[in-house]
């Protein structure tokens, strides 16, 4: 019986080429989309790494989105006042999901349903952090999803 730890999500995925590769495309393809296009119309080009950067520490990865960005705060803050829909968040969320397909993340079962468990949680606390009266918790720490559990801070239903 093998002791070795199983690899991380972010390894899984293949790491930061791999995340840089599917937020690089899918960025293209949220430029293109009537819907969500909009609201990243005047981003940083920086900002696919940054996204990049991320989810590689949620996936327990680096963490260099921490130290250059001020980790969750600075996420929370960057949906603050944007007002975004459920339409528009779950448009976002399903361009990301068929840009992980058309990239090559992978496709098993245990990593998918990960993703897609933290890109649900992910994509719904921006939706709640961009609406009128949000707070930034200046000390929200990083969440981390890894195979089968998550520790995201806690959200109390508005």
């Amino acid at each position: 019986m093998s002791s070795k730890q199983p690899p991380s999500l972010y390894e899984w995925a293949g790491g930061q080429p791999a995340l840089e590769r599917l937020t690089t495309r899918f960025y293209e393809n949220v430029a293109r989309d009537p819907l969500v296009g909009p609201l990243f119309a005047n981003m940083d080009k920086q900002h696919p790494r940054f996204v990049a950067q991320f989810i590689a520490e949620v996936f327990g990865g680096p963490t260099a989105y921490s130290a250059e960005r001020g980790g969750h705060p600075h996420m929370i803050r960057a949906h603050m006042e944007r007002h975004l829909s459920e339409q528009q968040r779950r448009r976002w969320f399903d361009l990301l999901l068929s840009t992980a397909d058309e990239v090559g993340l992978p496709a098993d079962p245990e990593f998918r349903s990960a993703l897609v468990s933290y890109l649900e949680w992910g994509s719904r606390l921006a939706v709640i952090n961009s609406q009128p009266g949000a707070q930034v918790d200046p000390q929200a720490p990083m969440p981390r999803w890894g195979w089968g559990e998550t520790h995201g801070p806690y959200q109390p239903k508005s």
